[in-house]
């Protein structure tokens, strides 16, 4: 979870009145709502609404988004080309799905217009990397400014709506987890702070920042996401009447480029480059960085076997000195039991570079990934072969 902070106006205690007139028992009081993970055990927040954030006037059930998987088909690699992709609906129902297995669903999206109605997901945490786009991510704790190449970390529960200062400019890797989206272990010391020497830090991090409160009433439509189950809320005032919070959940930003790549003499391993987990698979940064610097250091990643993962990659800016054939956008899964490593001619290639200036997305997978029929007609089918000399 990120650090803890403080927004706003919060009475001194937690779950005493706030009132909305400080010394007069008589006025009323702010409604507090306590946003807790793992029943009430980890990570929560404590914000205070104008109105109880439970005033709901209608309820419907809308279709159900179920993703058809392809057919099992022969274990290979795996290139899909996506910077074409059409754009289409907003940043919520315009996603298309690419892979998935039980802990998590990836996503590409290029929206063709603004999000209308507000988007609650109920069950999953959700990684959105902004690939091309600026804007603010708006929730009931404040707007968080996003740009290019920013990763937004939404916990579950979280009523958002997402607004670009240019839609035709809006380009989104999606992540759908069921498991926590944190960070790793071994970058925090056992006082809960990021370590001297981990890759990026607090102050890396962007919190939402407190916004006046929105005090409408009337009608405001919510689609709330349980799974593939999805349903329509109609509520009595805007959800975003917070007049102040404080706590540790809540959706942040962190830019790749704030990424600290880890160097050394020869070749290092990719965990170097993680900067999220789960429980079911890990998202990993290769961000700009210095080449190996032993004389006789091979810079290019040896090649390897995924052993117990799936190894995805999404290509998003820069030269990518080990691979032939692929572009920008272009997503590659090199599943377990399969080695995969550098084309033929990339060592040599490689062997007077200094530094790479390449930028891409990894996540590793601990169950197998699973494709979607939507990512057929995105297929390079001669991808297994390309390593052909």
């Amino acid at each position: 979870m990120p650090q803890y902070l403080k927004r706003g106006s919060i009475p001194a205690k937690r779950h005493i009145a706030h009132r909305t007139n400080p010394g007069y028992t008589s006025e009323g009081i702010y409604y507090e709502e306590v946003i807790s993970t793992e029943g009430f055990h980890r990570a929560y927040s404590i914000a205070y609404h104008l109105q109880p954030p439970t005033r709901v006037l209608r309820i419907s059930a809308m279709s159900s988004k179920s993703v058809e998987l392809a057919p099992a088909d022969a274990l290979r690699h795996i290139h899909l080309k996506t910077a074409k992709i059409p754009r289409r609906q907003d940043a919520i129902h315009g996603r298309m799905p690419l892979f998935e297995n039980s802990d998590l669903r990836i996503c590409r999206c290029r929206p063709a217009e603004q999000q209308q109605v507000l988007y609650r997901n109920a069950a999953q945490d959700e990684l959105w990397f902004i690939r091309s786009g600026a804007g603010r991510l708006l929730s009931m704790f404040g707007s968080a400014a996003f740009r290019d190449l920013d990763y937004l970390v939404i916990p579950r529960c979280t009523t958002v709506q997402i607004e670009f200062d240019a839609i035709e400019q809006a380009d989104m890797l999606v992540v759908e987890s069921k498991g926590t989206i944190g960070f790793p272990s071994r970058y925090l010391n056992p006082d809960g702070q990021f370590r001297l020497g981990a890759p990026f830090c607090e102050r890396d991090l962007r919190g939402p920042e407190l916004t006046d409160p929105i005090q409408d009433e009337g009608e405001f439509v919510l689609h709330l996401r349980d799974g593939d189950r999805w349903s329509e809320y109609v509520l009595a005032n805007h959800p975003f009447d917070v007049v102040g919070w404080d706590g540790m959940v809540y959706p942040f930003a962190f830019n790749a480029l704030d990424f600290e790549p880890i160097t050394g003499t020869v070749h290092q391993p990719p965990p170097i480059h993680q900067t999220f987990q789960t429980d079911g698979f890990v998202v990993c940064t290769f961000a700009p960085r210095m080449l190996d610097t032993h004389p006789d250091a091979i810079k290019v990643p040896y090649a390897h076997s995924n052993v117990e993962s799936d190894e995805l990659l999404y290509y998003v800016a820069g030269n990518f000195g080990s691979r032939r054939g692929v572009e920008l956008d272009s997503i590659t899964l090199h599943p377990h039991g399969i080695p995969h490593g550098p084309h033929p001619g990339t060592i040599v290639a490689s062997r007077d570079a200094k530094r790479t200036d390449e930028l891409a997305v990894m996540i590793d997978t601990f169950r197998p990934l699973h494709r979607t029929k939507a990512s057929l007609v995105l297929d390079d089918p001669g991808y297994p072969f390309t390593w052909i000399g």
